[in-house]
Order: C-alpha cells, then structure tokens, then sequence
C-alpha cells in the first residue's frame, strides 16, 4: 500500500511539472504568434509519402497542459478513492496509457497516428469500465466500446478515401470528388466518441467505472476526442454547408435529451455524467455556427470543473458506503466544508452563474444563438435545455448540501488534507479559467448588437432555472412508470441500439442450436458416433462370445478365412 501510495504521489508531481512545462509553452507560442510543425518521413511509396507531423499550436499545447493539470489531481484523488485496490500499478498504467493516447491525438495531426490514439482511448477506456469486473461492468463496457468501434470504422474508411491525396496530414486536406463523404466520416466518428444523439447510450453506462476514472474520462479526454477532432478538421468540413445544419440539429437534441434525463435522475454519478453529455451537445451546437474559439474556451472551462464536480462526487460516495443514491445523504455542508465550497462553485460554474468560468462563454453562446438564423423552435429547444441544465444542478447541489440528513450513523464523514488542497487547486481556474481565456480568445469573436430584452434572456432562463429546481426539489413529483423508464432508459434508446437489432440475429442462432448443433451435428459426431461405432459392435460381439459354441464357430470360420487368403 505505501508503495502504491507513493508512485502515485510521484505520479501527480510529474504530472503537475508536464503541465506548467505545457502551459509555459503555450503561452510562448501565443506570445510569437507562430506554429511549429516538426516532421518526419520513414518512407515514401511512389507519390505518397509516409510523414509524421508533430504540431505545436496554442490550442493543442494549452488543451495538453489541461489533460494533464486533471491527470494529476486525478492521481492524487485515486489515492483515497483506491485505497483497498490492489492492483494499484496497473490501475495507474492504465491511467497513463490513455492520458498518451489523448495526446497522440492533439500533437500530431495525422491520420495514421490518430487513428492509434482514437482507438486506445476506446480499449483503454474498455478494459477501464470493466474495471470491477462484474456483470454490470462488462455489460457497460461492451455498450462502450461497440459504439466507439462505429468511429474506429468510420476514421479507417476516412483513410482509406484520403490515401488519393498522397497524404494523411488533417491541416492541408483539399476537395476530392469524394470529400463530402470523408466529411461525413469525419463527422460521424466524432458523435460516437462525444456521445451525441443517437450515440448517447454508452455514456451513462460509462459510469460503471471507477470515479477517478470517470473524472478523467468525462471531463477532458475521451468525450472531448470527438469535440478536438471537429476543431482541428473544421477547415476542411465548413466547405460541405449541410454537415454544420445537421450537427446543429443533433446537438441540440443531445442537449435537451441529456437535460430532461438528468432532471429525473437520482444517480449521483449519472447526473455529473448527463450534465456532461448536456456541455458536449452545447459545444457542439457552437461548433454548428462556426464559433471556433468560443468552442474551445467552453470545453477547457468545461474540462476545469467538471473534473473538480466529480472528484467532490467521488469523496462523497466513498464516505457513504460507496453508495450513489443522492436521496440517502444530506446535509453535507455541516461535516464537509471544502468540499461543499468546490462543489458549489463547480454547480454555479457549470450553471453559467455571472463571473465564474462557464459565464463567459455560456452567455455570449447565447446571444450568437440569438443572431444565428434559426427558426423559433429550434431556439425554444436550445433555451429549454440550457434552463434545465440549471434546474438538474441546482436539484442536485439541494439535496446534497441542504436537505435534511440521511445518512447511516455508522458513516463518518471527513476531509482530508491533502485531498482538500487538491480541491482548492481545483477550484482556481474553475472561477477564473473564463476571465483569463476572454482576455485572450475574446478579440477574435465579432461583437453584437443586442436589444436590452436579448440581452435580459439568459438571466432570465437562470431564474427560470433555479425556480424549477426549487419545485422538483420540495415536492415529490410522482411520475407515471412509462415516463420514468422513457427517461431512465436515455428516451428508450439503449433498447433501440442494442436490443432492437439482436432480436433477428438471436432468434437464427436459436434456430441453428435446435435443428443443427444439437439435432443433426449431435447425432452424426461427437456422443452419436460413439452410440453408433462402439456401443452397436461392442454388443453384437458380446452376443457371439457369450455362447461357447458360437464362439467354436466364430473361431472356426475365422482360421478358414486366413488359410484361404494365405
């Protein structure tokens, strides 16, 4: 254990030193205004070369020193949350295999090379939902990593159709008679890895991993794949004009889908990672009109205090038996100060609440959705859904935090130290990651004009928001079942993408177990054979031999067939 327990303090310390090695770096690149590319050529086969490419940029280097930033708080959580693990060294390796794979994918912009990490984050992030290695894991982890295998699929067909562009560098892609379907490609891997509709069931079911893992996992590597990839390819996809209406409209069903679900849930876990799916729909739907930028600003502020949401989770689960049910704890703020801080500031952040992180690009978000043509429903569903994002946060934070206390006696809660400085590390750039990033991004997104009433919407919809929250979260509001499977289920669609399509297959297999694996194939080899050779002759020459004189005869007859054939 203390052997554990010191490689993973060793771990968070190079962690923590990667990333302000990434930050400096950065903030160097930002500072000169330049990209530095690197590249390497092993082999070049008639007019197509065989380059690796690796891109220095600021969006790449400062998304890098994020990933890293969490990884080591991440280590320094998994202390108390695996304490009893153990195998604790492979649980680390395991966490350092997919942290390389991430940024395999943001460094080298190749397509070869991000295949290798697009599909070590989906093993990777396999073997680590099985993790517990029980029915409800394996079950989560298959539902994983099929839909994420329909990306894998998707990239190679990518590769295969840019092969003709004696190529495979993502930054200097042109038109081809077949770029529209590359960019569908393109488009449809990043909806697998991102979860959007109709790829949203595994996220949830992701849940069933570890929480150091899921802290990790949903807040800046293997749902925000799908979100870098769209911003590094997006050159190359703004040409073909029907993919961003589509993405916007499958956004925003992701958003108002993931709301409506975490609205009725009562799943800690469940709710952190439904809020999730909620952000990625939010930032796909900025990456639909084209705000490049505001997009990469939601999801590092999004990365910042998702992760700190569910490490206060996570410490919350381990001191109530490792129990997710938030009805059966309360009043947390009297025993757990620091952790009811951050995770106040990380629910107001996520809520968009004026002058934390989120508020900064949540709002102008907003007022560019306002200025984008849009019909008025489309609109109606994009408010509904950020107002639910707030109403589901804000349910959680009560029950949490200022319900009454449920907890069993024989728990006790408490901080620990070290933890609770992890926690206020954490909690920095969840309040100031927005402002500084403004100070920065902000001059490249164009300014509006606004009517006073525009501008008044959003505060209005936090208003509405809260409301709301208040009403589910004082009176018990009782459902109908259908209603609470339809929202427990993700709209019926894990049935929809797993069980709809096994029906056909289960029943042929069926079929060939009855009539031919255990009729025809049963009888013709295997104990059939033997009935058949050994069973029949053995007692046919059992009823020779028992009588003496057909033994004389069967003798007889057999010295008379030799001398004849001598």
């Amino acid at each position: 254990m203390m052997n554990s327990k010191l490689m993973n303090n060793n771990l968070y310390k190079m962690f923590m030193l990667m990333s302000m090695i990434m930050l400096m770096m950065s903030l160097y690149v930002m500072l000169v205004n330049k990209i530095f590319i690197i590249e390497w050529e092993f082999f070049n086969y008639t007019l197509m070369n065989f380059t690796v490419t690796l891109m220095l940029d600021v969006k790449g280097l400062f998304f890098s020193s994020v990933v890293l930033f969490i990884t080591s708080n991440v280590m320094k959580f998994s202390i108390l949350y695996m304490m009893e693990e153990k195998f604790m060294n492979r649980f680390n390796i395991l966490l350092m295999l997919f942290v390389m794979s991430m940024n395999l994918l943001i460094f080298i912009p190749n397509l070869i090379v991000l295949l290798l990490g697009w599909d070590g984050l989906g093993i990777v992030s396999f073997i680590l939902v099985i993790y517990y290695q029980n029915s409800k894991s394996l079950s989560a982890g298959l539902i994983t990593i099929l839909t994420n295998r329909l990306g894998d699929i998707a990239i190679i067909l990518c590769i295969v159709m840019t092969m003709n562009q004696a190529h495979w560098n993502i930054m200097v892609m042109w038109d081809t008679p077949e770029y529209k379907l590359q960019s569908i490609m393109i488009l449809v891997a990043a909806m697998t890895k991102s979860a959007q509709v109709p790829f949203s069931s595994w996220l949830p079911a992701a849940m069933a991993a570890p929480t150091p893992v899921s802290a990790l996992v949903h807040s800046s590597t293997l749902v925000t794949a799908g979100v870098f990839l769209l911003i590094r390819f997006y050159s190359f996809l703004c040409k073909y004009e029907m993919l961003n209406k589509c993405l916007l409209y499958v956004s925003i069903l992701t958003t108002l889908l993931a709301s409506i679900c975490g609205l009725l849930e009562n799943d800690m876990k469940k709710i952190v990672a439904l809020s999730t799916l909620s952000q990625l729909g939010l930032m796909m739907t900025t990456l639909s009109m084209g705000l490049l930028n505001l997009c990469f600003m939601h999801m590092v502020a999004h990365a910042m205090f998702k992760a700190m949401l569910f490490i206060c989770v996570g410490i919350l689960i381990n001191y109530n038996s490792h129990s997710q049910d938030l009805r059966w704890i309360g009043s947390v703020s009297t025993y757990m100060p620091v952790t009811s801080t951050c995770m106040i500031i990380s629910i107001m952040s996520m809520s968009g609440f004026p002058f934390l992180s989120a508020f900064y690009t949540k709002d102008i978000i907003m007022e560019f959705f306002v200025c984008y043509s849009n019909n008025l429903m489309i609109m109606l569903f994009m408010y509904i859904s950020i107002g639910l994002t707030i109403s589901y946060s804000t349910r959680l934070m009560f029950y949490i935090l200022f319900s009454s206390i449920n907890l069993m006696p024989f728990n006790m809660l408490m901080e620990e130290k070290n933890l609770m400085k992890t926690l206020i590390l954490m909690s920095l750039p969840s309040v100031m990651m927005g402002s500084i990033m403004a100070w920065f991004v902000m001059d490249s997104i164009s300014n509006m004009s606004l009517k006073f009433n525009e501008l008044l919407t959003p505060m209005i919809i936090v208003l509405m928001g809260f409301m709301m929250s208040y009403k589910f979260s004082m009176a018990y509001i009782k459902m109908k079942m259908f209603i609470m499977n339809f929202s427990s289920s993700m709209w019926f669609m894990v049935l929809m993408s797993t069980q709809m399509f096994m029906k056909t297959f289960m029943g042929l297999s069926k079929k060939y177990l009855k009539y031919l694996d255990q009729s025809w194939l049963e009888y013709n080899s295997g104990e059939g054979s033997f009935n058949m050779i050994y069973k029949n002759n053995s007692m046919m020459l059992k009823n020779l031999t028992s009588n003496p004189i057909k033994n004389n005869v069967l003798s007889l007859i057999m010295v008379m067939s030799f001398m004849i054939l001598m």
